[in-house]
């Protein structure tokens, strides 16, 4: 879920589900890195075009600028975890109701 990790901003753990039929944020998944938030994407798993397409639904989920979500683990991995320049406590108020919370 959205807790401090080292450095500027919030950890947001997020698992990839690359080749879905639309863009679709939400529901919860036990990965590596905690509680993760599932975000479906149209765009492959090719050349990190379903990571970019995930960081830009993360940050339209959250309320937040592209430019603020950036990808800390997990590039070539369906399980990331992404930073995310923002208030604990906004991201928080955010990300629960998506986590199924």
């Amino acid at each position: 879920m959205g807790e401090r990790g080292q450095g500027a901003g919030v950890s947001v753990a997020v698992r990839v589900r690359p080749g879905a039929g639309r863009t679709k944020v939400g529901g919860s998944y036990p990965g590596p890195h905690g509680p993760a938030l599932i975000i479906a994407v149209g765009a492959p798993a090719v050349d990190g075009k379903a990571t970019e397409a995930v960081r830009r639904a993360l940050a339209d989920a959250l309320g937040v600028r592209a430019a603020a979500v950036a990808l800390r683990i997990g590039a070539t991995s369906r399980d990331k975890v992404f930073t995310v320049d923002a208030s604990p406590d906004e991201i928080a108020v955010r990300l629960t109701p998506l986590l199924g919370g």
